[in-house]
């Protein structure tokens, strides 16, 4: 991950705040390619919230007039948006990237799948390439339109990758995210901190939605619109919601616990959990950040000289 210069201002400041120190809350990019590989093949049947943050997203997306030549859907997974961004958009061309070569292996069984079972679909499969999200092997202003959900949160920082949207959309291109926030996971927080020693980190460090607007103001992005929301996922057992956590991708933080639990502080962590019941299902609250930004036309040159657009005005008589 390329390293941050030193804050420079107080908002700079609060957001180094908010990405807090490397170490052991870090994530571990390796381990997120290797959580991914595991849970592809499966992935499609558990990623209930997933689609429903894009059906949500979809909704905030209804008031924006665009009609993007290109649409890239970043950490795209196995494409569960593209059939979507097609319909809406059906003459945009479409590419989904995603760092996990097998859930990209899936998406492409699934266009195949479809597009056998819907022939009028068949001209809406994308290519599907492997790439993080930092380094795209796309050439600037080559995109109209970057959508990405649920793919920041899995980034130590997510400025490069901020810094990757901004430089291969085209000038009033259209960034739209969604990602989580520092409520995410809360009850697990919570039954963890039960646990006496216990100083692993067990979720990630999830930034708050002013701070992700404010990093998208400093990367030369206009009129950034910010909102977010609480959706609360209930399940009957423990295990059933231990098992969806770890489909959806798992931990992926250097300083994740290795092992298992022992017994008795297995017993204390489920009565913790246990005890943020309500009717008798245990919650997993998701705080969902939904942010949308314009790539506004450059200020400066690459040499850094200023750029002053002046009207022209047309002589009659």
């Amino acid at each position: 991950m390329p390293s941050v210069p030193p804050p420079a201002s107080p908002q700079s400041a609060r957001v180094g705040e908010a990405l807090g120190a490397a170490g052991a809350a870090a994530i571990d990019r390796q381990r997120v390619r290797q959580n991914f590989a595991r849970v592809a093949a499966s992935y499609d049947g558990i990623d209930v919230a997933q689609r429903e943050i894009a059906r949500r997203m979809f909704e905030r997306l209804d008031p924006v007039r665009i009609e993007p030549r290109r649409i890239l859907d970043l950490g795209c997974g196995n494409g569960a948006s593209l059939s979507a961004l097609h319909e809406r958009y059906p003459r945009a061309e479409l590419i989904g990237a995603d760092i996990s070569p097998p859930m990209l292996a899936a998406g492409r069984r699934a266009q195949t799948r479809h597009s056998w079972l819907l022939p009028f679909l068949r001209r809406a499969r994308a290519p599907l390439i492997a790439a993080d999200a930092c380094a795209l092997p796309l050439p600037a202003a080559s995109v109209g339109f970057v959508w990405s959900n649920l793919m920041l949160h899995w980034l130590e920082d997510p400025r490069p990758a901020f810094a990757e949207a901004h430089r291969v959309l085209e000038n009033s291109g259209l960034l739209m995210f969604a990602t989580f926030g520092p409520d995410t996971l809360k009850e697990l927080r919570s039954a963890f901190a039960a646990l006496p020693g216990d100083a692993k980190p067990h979720t990630h460090r999830f930034i708050d939605m002013h701070d992700l607007g404010d990093m998208l103001v400093a990367g030369g992005f206009a009129d950034p619109v910010m909102d977010m929301e609480m959706l609360t996922l209930t399940y009957p057992s423990l295990d059933e919601l231990l098992r969806d956590l770890r489909g959806g991708g798992g931990c992926a933080l250097r300083g994740r616990r290795r092992g298992l639990l022992g017994r008795a502080q297995g017993e204390r962590f489920a009565a913790a959990y246990q005890q943020q019941a309500s009717a008798g299902r245990l919650p997993a609250s998701l705080e969902v950040i939904y942010g949308h930004a314009w790539r506004a036309e450059p200020k400066r040159s690459a040499d850094g000289s200023a750029i002053v657009r002046m009207p022209l005005s047309r002589k009659t008589g």
